[in-house]
C-alpha cells in the first residue's frame, strides 16, 4: 500500500504532545524526536510498501493572493516553526520521500499524489484527521486515517461523519466554513442544514436560487437561499480556497515511493548530532 502522511501536522501534534529537548548545539527537537519515533512505528507496518510525506515548507500559498483572510503563519511558536527544516531532513533520512511545498499546501501535494498514484497500489492511505483531504476519498481504495483515533474514513464513513459523499467536501466547507484555515463561510449555514442541501444537489453550482425551486424541505430554506443569492460569489471563492489541487508538480514516479528501509549510516549520524542516542538503533529494517 501506499502512505502519505501528512508530515506538518505530525510535526504540530509532536510539538504539543512531547516535552522540550535541546540538541547537543541548543535547538529545540522535542517535536522531530516524536515525528521521527511515530514515524518508524508507521514503517514497521508490513503493508507499507511505499511512502511520501508532505511538508509545508512556508505556510503561505497561492490561496492567500486570492482571500486576505485566509491562514498565515502568525502565532506559530517560534520553536515550533524552527523544525520545519529539521523535519524535512529526518524524514528523507529515513527512507522517505518529502515534498516541501512552497507556492502550494502539503494537503495538495497529497492530493495529487492520491489522485495520480491510486492505480498503482490496491489503496492508498493519507495519514491526517485533516476533513478537507476527505475530499481526496474514493471508495475504499483511497482513503484517510486518523493515527490518534485510528479510524479510517473511506467513503461511506465519509458519509456517516458528514453527511456528504467526499467530493461535496469543499462545497460543504464553502457554506459552513472552516476556522482552521480562515474560510469563513456563510452566515446562517451549519452543517446539518448544509449538508442536507448537498445531499440532494451535490455542488453549490447546482443548488436552485430561489428555496422554492429546491426539492428539499428545511425550516429556514428562504433564508439559506436567500444568504446564498446575495453571497454566491464569495460561496464560490470558499469552494476554491478548500479545493485542493490535482496539479502539483511532483518529480518522483511510483517506484521513487518504495521504502527500501533506513539508511543506517546517515540516520545515525543525525541521531548522533541532535543527541537522540536512544533511536540510533531503533529501526526494524535497514538499507
Amino acid at each position: 500500500m501506499l502512505y502519505l502522511l501528512d508530515a506538518t501536522y505530525e510535526l504540530f501534534r509532536a510539538f504539543f504532545a512531547m516535552p522540550s529537548e535541546k540538541a547537543p548545539d541548543g535547538r529545540e527537537v522535542g517535536a522531530i524526536r516524536g515525528l521521527i519515533g511515530s514515524t518508524l512505528a508507521l514503517l514497521r507496518q508490513p503493508d507499507v510498501t511505499h511512502i511520501a510525506a508532505a511538508t509545508d515548507h512556508v505556510i503561505e500559498s497561492f490561496r492567500n493572493q486570492l482571500f486576505a483572510g485566509y491562514k498565515t503563519g502568525d502565532g506559530i511558536d517560534p520553536d515550533l516553526w524552527a523544525q520545519f527544516p529539521l523535519a524535512e531532513e529526518a524524514l528523507r533520512t529515513l527512507g522517505v520521500a518529502v515534498w516541501p511545498m512552497v507556492e502550494f499546501e502539503a494537503d495538495d501535494a497529497l492530493a495529487t499524489a492520491a489522485q495520480r498514484f491510486a492505480g498503482d497500489v490496491d489503496r492508498v492511505v493519507i495519514l491526517s484527521p485533516d476533513k478537507d483531504l476527505m475530499q481526496c476519498v474514493v471508495g475504499d481504495r483511497v482513503v484517510t486515517h486518523d493515527r490518534v483515533r485510528r479510524k479510517t474514513y473511506d467513503a461511506a464513513a465519509v458519509r456517516v461523519k458528514f453527511g456528504v459523499a467526499p467530493e461535496s467536501i469543499p462545497d460543504l466547507l464553502a457554506l459552513v466554513g472552516d476556522a482552521a484555515d480562515g474560510i469563513p463561510g456563510l452566515r446562517g449555514w451549519g452543517t446539518k442544514s448544509a449538508a442536507a442541501v448537498l445531499s440532494e444537489y451535490t455542488h453549490l453550482e447546482a443548488i436552485p436560487q430561489s428555496a422554492a425551486e429546491w426539492r428539499i424541505t428545511l425550516r429556514n430554506a428562504a433564508t439559506l437561499a436567500a444568504t446564498l443569492a446575495d453571497h454566491r460569489a464569495e460561496a464560490q471563492l470558499y469552494k476554491t480556497l478548500a479545493t485542493l489541487r490535482r496539479d502539483v508538480p511532483l518529480r518522483e514516479e511510483f517506484n521513487d515511493l518504495a521504502w527500501r528501509g533506513v539508511p543506517r549510516d546517515p540516520y545515525r549520524a543525525l541521531c548522533e548530532r541532535w543527541g537522540f542516542s536512544d533511536l540510533a538503533a531503533r529501526p526494524a529494517q535497514w538499507q
